[in-house]
């Protein structure tokens, strides 16, 4: 038996693949509730607001679930800051490929659209970035790096890993991702006062 939070969650799920591979933009709601095997009205009931409010539920669930993953890849307190980091880049990269070189991410799909027009959204764009943030700069900090070197290092390295996603898509290829991971590393050994381009055993 289909419950109503059985269609809305399915309803987010449709929502949350089509921003993902074809943008907020290009994404119409009559698209979204035939992908989600969905009565049109359906949408409206759970979303009265429209594609908008959608949209913004699509950023803040999506970010949640990748501020979890976070946490996951920088679980380990005792680990290497910047071969941990090294290595959720490179899995960053196979993600990229597994996905054909479509944006593993919602959230920076949805920002670059309309950032500079729809305020609900860049709101909800920023909070879900900020949050990432500050997730990796915990993680830096406990890792022996000044707190606001930490927050610029994660800000760095958060910046890093989306644009090496745009130019991966772009090229439909993982070196920009992998390229960016040995910047990445750089950037976390020279916040922690060592030498950035030193090979540490295991990178």
């Amino acid at each position: 038996m289909t419950t109503k939070s059985d269609t809305r969650a399915r309803i987010l799920t449709a929502a949350t693949e089509l921003f993902r591979r074809q943008g907020y933009a290009a994404t119409g709601m009559k698209q979204i509730v035939a992908a989600a095997e969905a009565p049109y009205g359906s949408a409206y009931h759970f979303f009265p607001d429209g594609k908008a409010q959608l949209g913004e539920e699509v950023v803040r669930t999506s970010g949640a679930a990748y501020l979890a993953l976070i946490g996951e890849l920088f679980a380990d307190p005792e680990a290497d800051p910047a071969l941990a980091t090294g290595a959720a880049f490179r899995a960053a990269a196979e993600t990229l490929h597994e996905l054909d070189y479509t944006d593993p991410c919602p959230i920076a799909t949805v920002a670059l659209e309309v950032a500079s027009t729809h305020e609900g959204l860049r709101r909800a764009t920023a909070e879900v970035f900020a949050s990432w943030v500050e997730a990796l700069a915990a993680f830096y900090a406990g890792a022996g790096i000044p707190v606001p070197a930490a927050q610029a290092t994660a800000t760095s390295v958060i910046a890093l890993l989306e644009g090496a996603f745009m130019l991966g898509r772009a090229g439909r290829s993982r070196e920009p991702v992998l390229a960016a991971a040995t910047a990445a590393m750089a950037i976390v050994r020279s916040a922690r006062g060592e030498n950035p381009t030193e090979r540490t055993p295991g990178r």
